[in-house]
Parts: structure tokens; C-alpha cells; sequence
């Protein structure tokens, strides 16, 4: 449906990517990834037309229809809900507009009328009879309820405009989907919702997103941007992560002969291929996969930041006890007689909509904040570390650079250590020398991390430590969360850290009560759906 031939873009005389061919064809989706900075956003307004490349060209079948997720949420204030979603197919919009205009004539000419049977044809045939409901229930898919579906966009707040233009984005069947962070502020059942319907669709899909659960569900393929090329490759994100360390490895290895490496990697995918699932799109992935050839495995030269805790001793017995904590802020109670206690091997993953819950009881938990009645008690030999949601004061008004502000967590102050654990966390040469007060906000992160890894601390605490990061960044937080032999209590948007971290699951209502279950994530919302 899409096809890219030798695409370049320049920026100022520096290429962003050049020499780009590849085929987007239907009934496949295709994530699109890359470390921040790559140009992933920027490739996706290529090929919707918004920005014209150095050289080269995108071409598209004729009377095909694309779909473009908006970003702007504040440009269809002045619509109502029900509208903002009909705008999706412009033309049907536009036809409804000028019928209703025509039918609001005292008298009709005869121009008029022979203008409106060709608007009621159209119309027909573009589905106008059925947009509203077709609408609503997008919307509703969504979890915006029919109450909502006339009011003015004005009135709403980010999360929900955000939910009306992805509603735009898939309404009216369109033939090519462009979805820029699609998942965004979305809650769990709307993210399920549309996996669903993105699995059910027939046209093409062509997604830019941090979430690995998502882009594991979905995609047939992924298309790495890495180091000036694009490439695309069969799988989902998954697929390529594993496949890509795999080969990096092999390549590394030059002792082996090139037949075990061969026989190696032809393991890999047949056990890949053989994964089971119902959806369409692994369905899909396993007919690709069984073709794929050795030479089309990726050998991604993507770094990741070097993310690992070691506890400086075991934590004893009694870890920690919580005992009917209650906290009011702002008039809203967002912890209502909360108690529970940390038990060896505890990893607790804090979920559901009200963070401001998860981000309260970080804070009584490190003493950042008084609870309004009950008590928080740690073990004597329990150590923590905390990595908050906003990280601000560690880096506003300090003047120092990277190595003397790591200084200040480490045990070791010799400047060569300093800078060789920097340089683990992908600040290498003069980066070490920047300025705390100038990263950026994944660069801050990093920075948060290794202050946590080099406290040498049995408690982990961390409120949504992937916000700002990219792929590679989250997949090392993750797997570094996976094997530390500590308790880890963590709040986090990424579907794919809490169903592999954690055994045990918070979910604060909105009133402020826990609901506390042993189990994985994945379990956790089966017994939601079955009512448990």
C-alpha cells in the first residue's frame, strides 16, 4: 500500500536517515522503533505527507485512504465529541455539512435537489448512515460513555481529548492507519480494547510506541531506526530484541564455526515460530517466521545502558509494616486505611488509575510525608532507595556535572570509576562533563538510576522509573528489575516490567482502598474480567 524509495532527510546538512526502501504492504502492522532522537515521529510525517523529504519519495496506491492520529488536542475545541470523530473521514464529513445546509433552505432550486441525490448517494456509500454508531461505539470502546458523546471538546479534560482523536484516528475504515504513541494516558481496558480492534482490522498499520507489551501484541513486523538506516524486519519487538542480542552475541563469538552459528539461529526462530496464540497478527507472525532466512535476522547496533542493583547485605525478617494509613490531600482522600506488610521475595507492582494513591504512599513510606493517621515500620535491616516521579529538586539549582553530582551516591569518589559507570549508563567522552542542569529528561533517569544501583540499598522504591525513556532503556530497567534479589516496590506504566517484575499486585480504587493479590499482572486482570 506504501512504498518508500530511496527516501533522505537532512537536517542542517547532517542526514537523519538516508537511502530508505521498503514496502508497507495490507494486512500487516508495523512498529516502528528507535532509540529518542532516531527520527521515529518524524518518519511517520513523511508518510502521511506533512513533511517532504531531501530525496526520494513515498508513494501510495490511488484511492487510498489514510488515517493520521493527531496530536494537537486542543484543535477541535470548538466541535463537539460526536463531530471531532466524523472529521476522520473528512469527505463524509463534509457531505453531511453541505446536505444539512441544503435541507435547511426554505425552498430548494431545482440545482438543489438534483445536488442532494448526489450527496445522499455518496453519503450512502461511505457509510454516513451508520457514522454515529459506528462512532459511539469507537467511543465507548474507549471507555467514553454515551453522556459524553455531544458535549463540546472544550469541556473535556487531556486524558479524554486524547481518547477522541485516537476515536478519529480509527473511525470510518480507513485503508492505512499512522499512529504516533497511540497508548498514551490510555487506561488498561482501553489499551485491551484496541489491540482488539487493531488485530481485527484488514488495512495497514504503521505504529510508533514505548509500550513492548503493545508492539508485541500487534506487530508482524518492526522497522528499526538505527544509526542513519531504517530497516525492516519480521516479528514483534520481542522477536527482534532476542534475535538481535542472539546475533550480536554470534558475531562477537568468532570462534564458533559459521555452521553451529547457523543452526543456532535457525533454533531461535523455529522456537519463535512455534510460539502459540489466538490473535491474527502472531498467526500471521508464524507464517513469516517459518520463511525467514538467517541473513534477515537483525544485527541491531543499538547500546543499552548497563541497569543492575546489587544489595549490600540481605534484608532480615521484617521488612516493612503498614497499618491503616489514611492521607487526605486537597480534600480528596487518596489513601483509605491501607495495610499490608512486605514479605522476602515481595515484588509489588502499584496499578490502576489513581496514582496520585501511588505516589502518596511512596512518599509516607520514605518519610517525604506524614501520614493523617496510622504507622509505617521498617525492619531494622531494611535499607531503601527511592527513585520519584519527579526528580526535579536532584538537579534544579546544582551547578555541577555529571561526575561530580554521581559523586556525591558513590562510595568510590575516584573520578576513573565515576566516569566508567557513567559511561555503562551511555554517557561517554566529554557527556560526563555536561551540566546536571542542561539533560535531557531520559538523561536525568539515567542519572536517578545509577544514584539507586550505587546505594547498595535492599528495598527498592520506584514511581514510574520508564517515564522519558526509550526501548532500549525500558528493556534494561526491566531486566534489571527481573533479576535483583531484593524487594521491589514500583509503580509503572509499562505492561510488559509489571507482568514480568511482579508476583504481587497493588490496585488502589479510587477511593482510596487497597486491593491486594499474589499473583502476576496478567492473572490479576483475568480475575478483573471474570468478575473475582
Amino acid at each position: 500500500m506504501i512504498t518508500v524509495s530511496d527516501l533522505t532527510l537532512q537536517y542542517s546538512g547532517q542526514a537523519l536517515f538516508s537511502h530508505v526502501d521498503l514496502q508497507f504492504t495490507k494486512g500487516n502492522c508495523y512498529g516502528i522503533i528507535g532509540a529518542n532522537g532516531a527520527g521515529k515521529s518524524t518518519f511517520l510525517k513523511i508518510l502521511s505527507g506533512e513533511l517532504e523529504p531531501t530525496k526520494g519519495e513515498v508513494s501510495i496506491l490511488p484511492n487510498t485512504r489514510m488515517s493520521v492520529l493527531k496530536q494537537n488536542q486542543n484543535a477541535y475545541d470548538a466541535y463537539n465529541v460526536m463531530d471531532t470523530v466524523i472529521m476522520g473521514n473528512q469527505r463524509l464529513y463534509d457531505i453531511g455539512k453541505e446536505k444539512e445546509a441544503l435541507y435547511a433552505k426554505e425552498e430548494m432550486t431545482e440545482e438543489d435537489g438534483i445536488r442532494a441525490c448526489e450527496l445522499e448517494e455518496e453519503y450512502s456509500e461511505l457509510g454516513g448512515w451508520e457514522a454515529e454508531s459506528d462512532a459511539s461505539r469507537i467511543l465507548q470502546g474507549l471507555g467514553l460513555g454515551t453522556e459524553l458523546h455531544y458535549n463540546s471538546m472544550a469541556t473535556l479534560d487531556a486524558r479524554l481529548k486524547v481518547k477522541v482523536l485516537l476515536a478519529q484516528a480509527l473511525f470510518g475504515n480507513p485503508d492505512i492507519l499512522l499512529l504516533d504513541e497511540p497508548t498514551n494516558n490510555l487506561d488498561i481496558n482501553a489499551v485491551n480494547w484496541l489491540e482488539d480492534f487493531l488485530l481485527e482490522f484488514e488495512g495497514t498499520v504503521i505504529v510508533v510506541s514505548h509500550d513492548r507489551h503493545f508492539l508485541n501484541t500487534i506487530c508482524t513486523h518492526i522497522v528499526d531506526i538505527d544509526y542513519n538506516k531504517i530497516k525492516m524486519y519480521v516479528g514483534n519487538y520481542d522477536f527482534w530484541y532476542e534475535s538481535s542480542q542472539l546475533v550480536q552475541t554470534l558475531i562477537k563469538n568468532q570462534n564458533k564455526r559459521n555452521e553451529e552459528k547457523i543452526k543456532e539461529l535457525q533454533d531461535f526462530i523455529a522456537r519463535f515460530s512455534a510460539n502459540k496464540s489466538k490473535s491474527k497478527q502472531a498467526t500471521a507472525r508464524r507464517k513469516l517466521l517459518d520463511k525467514l532466512t538467517v541473513e534477515e535476522m537483525p544485527a541491531s547496533s543499538r547500546r543499552y545502558p548497563w541497569v543492575a542493583f546489587s544489595p549490600e547485605r540481605e534484608v532480615g525478617k521484617d521488612i516493612l509494616f503498614v497499618t491503616d494509613v489514611s492521607k487526605t490531600i486537597d480534600g480528596v482522600k487518596v489513601l483509605d486505611k491501607v495495610s499490608f506488610a512486605v514479605g522476602h521475595g515481595d515484588k509489588i507492582a502499584f496499578v490502576g488509575e489513581n496514582e496520585n494513591a501511588h505516589t502518596a504512599l511512596f512518599q509516607i513510606l520514605t518519610g517525604e510525608m506524614e501520614p493523617d493517621e496510622g504507622t509505617v515500620k521498617w525492619g531494622q535491616t531494611a535499607t531503601f532507595s527511592y527513585f520519584p516521579k519527579d526528580n526535579t529538586a536532584f538537579f534544579e539549582n546544582h551547578d555541577e556535572n555529571l561526575v561530580e553530582w554521581l559523586r556525591e551516591f558513590s562510595p568510590d569518589p575516584h573520578e576513573s570509576y565515576l566516569r566508567g559507570f557513567l559511561g555503562r549508563m551511555l554517557f561517554s567522552g566529554d557527556d560526563v562533563y555536561k551540566s546536571v542542569k542542561v539533560l535531557s529528561g531520559g538523561e536525568k533517569v539515567r542519572c536517578m538510576l545509577s544514584r539507586m544501583m550505587l546505594s547498595g540499598a535492599n528495598v527498592l522504591l520506584l514511581d514510574q522509573p520508564t517515564n522519558h525513556l526509550d526501548l532500549e532503556s525500558i528493556t534494561a530497567v526491566n531486566n534489571g528489575l527481573s533479576a535483583v534479589k531484593c524487594n521491589v516496590l514500583f509503580s509503572s506504566h509499562d505492561h510488559q516490567m509489571v507482568q514480568t517484575v511482579a508476583n504481587r499486585i497493588f490496585d488502589f480504587t479510587p477511593e482510596g482502598k487497597l486491593i491486594d493479590r499474589r499473583m502476576t499482572y496478567d492473572e490479576y486482570l483475568e480475575s478483573l474480567a471474570a468478575g473475582k
